[in-house]
């Protein structure tokens, strides 16, 4: 079929009940049509943050995936008063260390500029380092999170788990 379906979700709650900065969920769904063999796709869909609400969007998508590398790249524009153009990506390079186990690496962000007032509204970068076994990741993971047209920060390190459905 020339369709697929992008579903990334990302979740955030404070440890520290008292600043609520970065409390959010945000799902990003969008309806891929491939255009042409090379990875490259017009897309459709909406994305529902727990900040700002609902936006319908509509943008490009170029993606490729083989057994040691997933790469796809966003370009969307959502429909809302911010007329917010947002640029994700997210990378992973899966080399096996022999028949059981594989390096897991992945890089993950998302700028976004709202064009109506031209200021930054959302940023991140996600970084993972670890192990993969079947369905099961584990390791590292660093989070560089930045709100608002002051970019304030909220940064997180530790260790991660990861299920593959």
């Amino acid at each position: 079929s020339k369709f697929d379906l992008l579903v990334i979700s990302v979740f955030s709650e404070n440890w520290n009940k008292e600043n609520p900065i970065g409390n959010s969920v945000i799902i990003p769904f969008q309806v891929n049509y491939s255009i042409g063999k090379k990875g490259f796709a017009v897309a459709a869909g909406g994305e529902g943050n727990s900040v700002v609400g609902f936006s319908p969007l509509a943008g490009v998508e170029h993606s490729f995936a083989n057994r040691k590398w997933l790469a796809i790249t966003v370009l969307n524009f959502l429909i809302n008063e911010e007329r917010d153009v947002k640029l994700f990506g997210l990378y992973e390079f899966k080399p096996p260390i022999n028949e059981t186990w594989a390096l897991y690496s992945r890089i993950q962000f998302v700028y976004n500029q709202g064009l109506a007032e031209n200021q930054h509204n959302r940023s991140f970068l996600y970084l993972r380092l670890g192990l993969k076994k079947g369905p099961l990741g584990f390791g590292l993971g660093a989070n560089w999170d930045q709100y608002g047209p002051e970019k304030v920060a909220k940064d997180n390190f530790g260790v991660y788990t990861r299920w593959e459905f």
